[in-house]
């Protein structure tokens, strides 16, 4: 199967490419993810993902754009569920793509994180896969969790501590008002 594979970060994206081209799969990744802030931290992900992608001899289609306000107009009302539009605005992106070049299906990295909704990310990619006529390809990549980290760890990828958005950066950083 060609497969088409959103890349949310390197670190996420080393057991997912690893396994699914041991199952014998074609795979492309496509980066795209206007939700990162911010920017330095947009770019050091996706120069970690250019470093991994030539150390991997993997193809990266790049949809090098910075979107910041387009993602804070679709989440601020309501940044609770920013998780929501996150998953599904950047795997319809994915799932377009894939469509219009003739990939079997797409799948996405986010499916490695065990900090990530796996349920919501499946559906969403069902959902998009119908939508465009391509088959969303589902496997839970948390089985590989630690050999993402120590496999990203011996390649010295820029590794991020929190998920990508500023309200996620807030989430990591700010001190809780609970204490």
């Amino acid at each position: 199967m060609n497969i088409l594979l959103h890349i949310c970060c390197a670190n996420c994206a080393i057991f997912p490419v690893r396994t699914l081209r041991e199952s014998g799969h074609e795979i492309d990744g496509y980066f795209f993810n206007h939700n990162i802030h911010p920017y330095q931290e947009y770019r050091r992900r996706l120069q970690a993902v250019e470093e991994y992608a030539a150390a991997s001899e993997f193809k990266v289609i790049y949809r090098d754009e910075y979107l910041l306000e387009d993602f804070l107009a679709q989440v601020a009302s309501e940044p609770a569920g920013r998780c929501t539009y996150c998953y599904q605005s950047r795997l319809k992106e994915a799932a377009a793509y894939a469509a219009a070049s003739d990939y079997d299906a797409f799948s996405t990295s986010l499916l490695y994180s065990r900090y990530q909704n796996h349920e919501l990310i499946r559906k969403l990619g069902e959902e998009l896969g119908r939508y465009y006529g391509i088959e969303f390809f589902y496997d839970d990549f948390r089985t590989g969790w630690q050999e993402g980290i120590k496999a990203s760890k011996s390649m010295e990828l820029y590794r991020q501590q929190y998920c990508g958005c500023i309200y996620s950066e807030k989430d990591r950083y700010h001190p809780s008002r609970n204490n």
